[in-house]
């Protein structure tokens, strides 16, 4: 199998950030302002520790924001490499976005809750560089855009994986003990894990080192 990016969320503070770059980790994921889900800290904080992280590694800014005009606000104030789109964009679209911020990836989540999850992926790809595939629901009073801890329906994320062709990274409820079996039903890009490699809310290295060295042995 082709080598698997690995992305590490929630990361809260720079000695997390060099936990997980020292383990192997090709991109972090930072939580800005979210209706619900763990991981949050401020955008200044993010731009603290991203000022420390290494530019070969891919900076995620999470965003739950809805208008290009805000996001691109908060990727200049970050100064992430990536921009991690949580929900569905309202004001704005994401060839604006993408024109506004020259050399920034974009990424749309996609919550992978039925069949129409596959139909909104394939639609949605051929204006983002990559897709990744979450647990969320948009659709509950306070929305649910990600850190959830529970796994979908890889089937579903099997089906985008085969019918697209960017990058897909796969996310929602990953950890040491399930990560060989997602990768060989999903055949993703990249993983992306927050609380699966957490214990009380901190990056655990026992828990991390078991995820990559598991990754590393399919």
């Amino acid at each position: 199998m082709s080598f698997i990016r690995i992305k590490i969320c929630c990361i809260q503070s720079i000695e997390e950030a060099k936990l997980a770059i020292k383990y192997g980790a090709s991109a972090l994921g930072f939580v800005s302002s979210m209706p619900s889900g763990p991981g949050v800290i401020s955008e200044d904080l993010i731009e603290k520790i991203i000022s420390q992280v290494p530019s070969p590694i891919g900076t995620f800014l999470l965003t739950s924001k809805t208008d290009i005009q805000t996001i691109i606000e908060q990727q200049k104030k970050t100064k992430a490499n990536t921009i991690q789109i949580c929900d569905r964009l309202i004001n704005g679209n994401h060839q604006e976005l993408k024109k506004n911020l020259p050399g920034i990836s974009i990424v749309q989540v996609i919550h992978v809750n039925n069949e129409r999850s596959v139909e909104e992926a394939i639609n949605i790809v051929p204006n983002v560089d990559s897709i990744l595939l979450d647990s969320g629901n948009q659709s509950l009073k306070t929305k649910e855009l990600g850190g959830t801890g529970r796994v979908h329906n890889w089937e579903l994320s099997r089906a985008i994986v085969e019918n697209i062709e960017k990058p897909v990274f796969l996310a929602g409820g990953l950890n040491p003990e399930n990560i060989a079996d997602a990768i060989n039903k999903v055949k993703p890009f990249g993983v992306d894990v927050c609380s699966g490699v957490r214990v009380d809310g901190k990056l655990n290295e026992e828990k991390l080192s078991g995820f990559i060295f598991n990754i590393r042995n399919i």
